[in-house]
């Protein structure tokens, strides 16, 4: 392989291309699906190929093919070069590429178990059992199960003499249980993704969770509706990944503030003037973007532009400090890469994504943060979300709730959703969980571009607590 992206790099050189650089991805997943006791799905698929990537008169060209061959090596990078050839003719002002290094090296994910090796029968076995254990209520008319594994092989090779080598291994898995009566149906959920081998499925015990995620969700049956008013509100650690995820990655996003990144999902509010002035939280807030997050999804040893991982601070202190950038956006703010460049796949180019979005722990434990709260809602696990393309405005259901009072938890609350403006709600923190609170949580389908693109993202996340919330319908 070294060999075929030399010759690929030697023939970049050989046209003078400005940049130039070419990956081999090699990609093997399983999925396998349970629905009410009947298996549903059992996909294993394998995917290869590579692509290659230049600036030819100061434009982009890129071309892909899963035939691996010398003669169409050739062909797809002369498509390359036709394509930046063509672009340049309505180029804009250029491109200009944040310095790099060259490295060499390999990183290969922490796996103690081989999750392909796993015996199909074992993984089909457990779902099985959760499926049994929820439907032990009646009303429970439907029950899911799923887990999923994926093994990712990448190869990558640049102009400026890198070469590096990386292989990563994603397990993860879910059940749900939905209860129905008299016309009401309640769903909850359990399950998370780590860069893993099948150790994780392991430690997540399923099977252990199932009784409990059925009795929630009959439970919410006759739980009375979250009310309507302005209260403090407790999101559990679980919560807290999509309210970053939404809230803080994707608005941190450069190419969404630079507008290259606009009809999938919106651009952000986040813009260049607002960095280092923006207020985005109170002064215990902080959110850092960490790729060498051990175990996390968004972890790797350099991105899909040759550059390593690192850990950068999105939010320092309350303050919006730093972008997820790439090395032609970066420039753009007199900065440097911040490493977030991926692809999902060989026939796809790299765009900016969110590594490990993580919020920096504080000193509460979740128990000291209840018994402080006088009246609140604590919330848990995300249901529905929606915010605006701006990613300023937002609103989110969690599957339970539960009142506080006196410091005290109080009776269940079902269909619960809370309300806020970004920045006026992350100012409005007054509370994190310590570090035995922290949970690192994978989300497996962050999509974007256009082809669609669907990134493995991380966040490790703490409970917070939110004072003058809205929650419920506003009257």
């Amino acid at each position: 392989m070294q060999q075929f992206l030399k010759r690929i790099i030697d023939t970049l050189k050989s046209k003078k291309v400005e940049y130039g650089d070419v990956r081999y991805v090699e990609q093997e997943a399983e999925l396998i699906m349970i629905k009410n006791g009947v298996l549903e799905a059992i996909t294993h698929t394998t995917d290869a190929g590579f692509g290659v990537r230049l600036i030819k008169d100061s434009a982009w060209g890129f071309s892909s093919s899963n035939t691996v061959t010398k003669r169409e090596a050739d062909v797809v990078t002369r498509d390359a070069l036709n394509i930046a050839r063509a672009s340049a003719k309505v180029k804009g002002s250029g491109i200009t590429l944040a310095p790099v290094k060259a490295y060499r090296g390999s990183y290969c994910s922490n796996v103690k178990v081989q999750p392909m090796k796993v015996p199909l029968s074992k993984k089909i076995d457990l779902l099985m059992k959760c499926d049994s254990i929820m439907r032990k209520d009646p009303k429970i008319k439907v029950s899911t199960g799923f887990i999923r594994f994926r093994r990712i092989k990448n190869y990558f090779a640049s102009i400026v003499g890198s070469f590096l080598e990386q292989e990563m291994y994603f397990s993860g898995g879910n059940i749900k249980a939905f209860a129905m009566d008299k016309g009401d149906l309640q769903t909850r959920s359990y399950g998370n993704h780590r860069q893993a081998g099948y150790e994780f499925i392991d430690e997540l015990d399923l099977a252990g969770n199932a009784a409990r995620v059925r009795d929630d969700a009959v439970m919410l049956l006759t739980a009375k509706p979250c009310p309507s008013k302005e209260t403090t509100v407790i999101l559990d650690s679980e919560q807290m990944v999509l309210q970053t995820h939404e809230s803080c990655g994707h608005p941190t996003e450069l190419d969404r503030v630079l507008g290259t990144e606009a009809s999938y999902a919106g651009t952000s509010f986040m813009t260049t003037d607002k960095l280092h002035a923006l207020k985005y939280g109170s002064a215990i807030v902080n959110i850092v973007a960490d790729a060498t997050t051990p175990g996390g999804l968004g972890t790797f040893g350099w991105d899909d532009e040759g550059i390593p991982a690192q850990r950068v601070f999105l939010i320092k202190d309350g303050v919006f400090v730093g972008y997820l950038s790439s090395r032609e956006t970066a420039p753009v703010i007199g900065s440097v890469s911040s490493g977030a460049m991926r692809a999902d796949g060989w026939n796809r180019i790299p765009l900016i994504r969110m590594t490990n979005i993580n919020l920096v722990p504080g000193t509460w434990s979740l128990k000291d943060m209840i018994a402080d709260t006088k009246d609140g809602v604590f919330m848990s696990t995300n249901k529905s979300w929606s915010i605006d393309d701006k990613r300023l405005n937002f609103q989110f259901g969690c599957e339970l709730a539960r009142q506080i009072k006196n410091g005290k938890l109080g009776q269940v609350y079902k269909n619960s959703t809370y309300t806020g403006i970004t920045p006026q709600f992350w100012n409005r923190c007054d509370a994190l969980g310590n570090k035995k609170e922290w949970v690192l949580w994978g989300v497996p389908n962050c999509g974007k571009g256009e082809p669609g693109q669907t990134a493995f993202v991380g966040h490790g996340t703490v409970p917070a607590r939110f004072r003058k919330v809205q929650i419920g319908i506003a009257k």
